[in-house]
């Protein structure tokens, strides 16, 4: 009997995992296009940008350890991959993006910008390069132990070089305006809103896969390798295991996620600039994981679409105090809540059954 109720757990957790899938792609797909209007559903598709981000929070924070506060260069990077081979699209073969001939710095395109003019390259950019910088800066981190808030202050101080270094470079990058007023994509006109809505739809079933694809790492062999180098890391040097390599895949693979989010954030928005992906977006894409439990992936999901959404509506009315409450936030669930708002029902649960046990223990002793 106890061997038959061990059995069907797997395949009840799988059922439960497939059945909530399928309500997600429901709401995005069906109930969110027809409950919300054009401009919410611009809104909720800037949102699901950011939830793709905490995915790979998830992974690399969530079972890894890695409190990756570097997010924004990796979020930039795919963006500003994506922008430029849209504003050279937008500004037609042989001229130059409206704001170079704004500067009239160049005569003609920047030769680091022309592989971008290919549409195959530009993809493959989006999410190849933040994986290849990646790579190259977890390699140096990894193989040197550095580990713990030492990497998160590294990671940190990547991004404000990188948001600095764009500022810097106004001819090529638009400085601090950054690359805007993007109106097409891969030819269709982002003016139109049956157009506004397809992107939407792209992002939407992006979202999932990347959902699809950390489930996977998450419930392999390889997953379990990740939980033991976060517990217990030089066990599993001892067993014969590198945790360089280790953290380095599950860093890749977050940055990578990253990347997409940037890419797609700009047709949904028409823009990325320095403002978006330096140290303060950075440490909103941990918060927004950090609330809804970085260890789930539906967790951090939803906790990046609640702070994302609570940031546009708060940040209207205390565009000052918006700051403060952010961090607020963060200390309250690492401090009072480390498992999120997801770890609510099974806090809910124990209480429940403490109380339970408490009960049928009193009632002995009475008896």
């Amino acid at each position: 009997m106890t061997h038959g109720v061990l059995s069907t757990t797997p395949r009840a957790g799988r059922f439960r995992s497939w059945a909530g899938f399928a309500g997600a792609a429901v709401a995005l797909f069906a109930l969110a296009p027809l409950a919300l209007s054009d401009f919410r559903l611009g809104l909720l598709a800037k949102y699901l940008c950011t939830a793709i981000v905490a995915v790979g929070i998830c992974l690399a924070w969530g079972r890894g350890g890695l409190l990756t506060l570097g997010q924004g260069v990796f979020f930039g990077l795919g963006g500003y991959a994506m922008a430029m081979h849209l504003k050279v699209a937008d500004a037609g073969p042989g001229n130059l993006p409206d704001f170079m001939q704004l500067y009239g710095s160049a005569s003609e395109l920047p030769w680091w910008w022309r592989p971008f003019g290919n549409p195959a390259f530009a993809l493959a950019a989006t999410v190849l390069l933040p994986m290849a910088v990646a790579a190259l800066l977890g390699s140096f981190v990894f193989r040197r132990r550095v580990k713990g808030a030492y990497f998160a202050i590294l990671s940190q101080a990547l991004a404000a070089a990188f948001a600095l270094w764009l500022i810097g470079q106004q001819a090529t990058t638009g400085g601090t305006n950054g690359l805007t007023d993007i109106h097409g994509f891969f030819g269709y006109d982002l003016q139109d809103p049956v157009n506004q809505r397809m992107v939407y739809f792209v992002i939407a079933a992006a979202l999932l896969l990347t959902m699809l694809l950390a489930r996977q790492l998450i419930h392999s062999r390889y997953g379990e390798l990740l939980v033991a180098v976060r517990d217990s890391e030089e066990r599993v040097r001892f067993l014969g295991y590198d945790p360089a390599n280790v953290k380095l895949v599950a860093y890749v693979v977050a940055a990578g996620m990253a990347g997409l989010a940037g890419a797609l954030f700009v047709p949904a928005v028409g823009i990325i600039s320095p403002a978006l992906i330096g140290i303060v977006p950075s440490i909103e894409f941990v918060i927004g994981a950090a609330v809804g439990g970085r260890a789930s992936l539906v967790g951090a999901v939803l906790g990046a679409l609640a702070v994302a959404w609570a940031r546009t509506a708060l940040s209207e009315e205390f565009p000052a105090a918006w700051t403060y409450f952010q961090g607020l936030l963060f200390i309250v669930a690492l401090a009072f809540l480390p498992g999120g708002i997801a770890s609510l029902a099974g806090l809910v649960r124990r209480r429940r059954t403490a109380r339970g046990t408490a009960s049928v223990g009193t009632l002995g002793e009475a008896a």
